[in-house]
């Protein structure tokens, strides 16, 4: 197993793209550390299931990371940190001048500023086991913008700019920094939002999707959990080694434009 020995701490990965990353870092041997604001028994069960089902460490941490100490105390308190996705995320649509500033706070807080605390952290943990993949969860939007997604458009870009940064600091190291930058991804929140697009627009379910929901992702289909997954993992090999500071667009296109 390409990754048996290393710790993955994978933010927001309870559910969704999260949770497919963590999985694939198990499924290639990593011990795996994953983490919401929640902490419910749910959680920590789905912890169990993961590691039972591919024989490695799983746990499951709560941390709020719209909190910095929260964030720091993340890696703290997992231990060991060789491979770190920051993945944890929420929205908002709002024009700029009706954005709720509290939404706003939050959004850069959590997708922003944690990726900045827990890679703090982390970094000597990785210098100290002489190893380290820091991947962060951009997005489409981290290289193109919409209207009215302000705090998700300038959190994201941000998340770019401050994996070059990391990239530039760990350049003479075995450790590197890169960014994936999703377009739309099939989710189970995603996934509950089709019912409601074809009623709204009247059309069938295939119609809804390439029509409206992939409007702007030329290939017209989504990106899966595993295909991030297998992103992930490939970061993590030595086949990946010199790739560090650049971004990786899973997009069926969109920034191609």
């Amino acid at each position: 197993m390409q990754l048996s020995g290393k710790t993955a701490v994978v933010t927001g990965s309870n559910s969704g793209i999260g949770l497919g990353i963590a999985r694939a870092m198990a499924g290639a041997g990593a011990d795996v550390v994953l983490n919401s604001y929640t902490d419910s028994e749910e959680d920590h069960q789905l912890a169990k299931e993961l590691g039972e089902e591919f024989g490695v460490t799983a746990r499951y941490i709560k941390a709020d990371l719209s909190k910095g100490e929260e964030a720091r105390g993340l890696i703290e308190q997992a231990g060991a940190c060789d491979i770190l996705v920051n993945n944890a995320g929420i929205q908002q649509v709002s024009p700029i001048e009706e954005f709720p500033v509290e939404k706003w706070d939050a959004i850069i807080a959590i997708m922003l500023s944690s990726v900045f605390h827990t890679t703090a952290v982390a970094l000597p943990m990785m210098r100290k086991a002489g190893w380290g993949r820091v991947i962060n969860i951009s997005s489409a939007h981290g290289l193109r913008a919409s209207p009215y997604k302000g705090a998700y458009v300038a959190a994201k870009h941000g998340v770019v700019g401050f994996t070059k940064v990391t990239a530039l600091e760990t350049a003479e190291e075995p450790i590197t920094a890169n960014a994936i930058c999703p377009g739309y991804v099939l989710t189970p929140l995603v996934e509950a939002q089709i019912p409601d697009t074809m009623k709204q627009y009247g059309m069938d379910r295939e119609t809804a999707i390439k029509e409206v929901i992939l409007e702007r992702q030329p290939s017209k289909e989504f990106a899966t959990l595993e295909q991030l997954g297998g992103s992930a993992v490939f970061l993590c090999s030595d086949h990946a080694a010199q790739i560090t500071g650049t971004t990786l667009s899973m997009d069926g296109g969109w920034t191609a434009r």
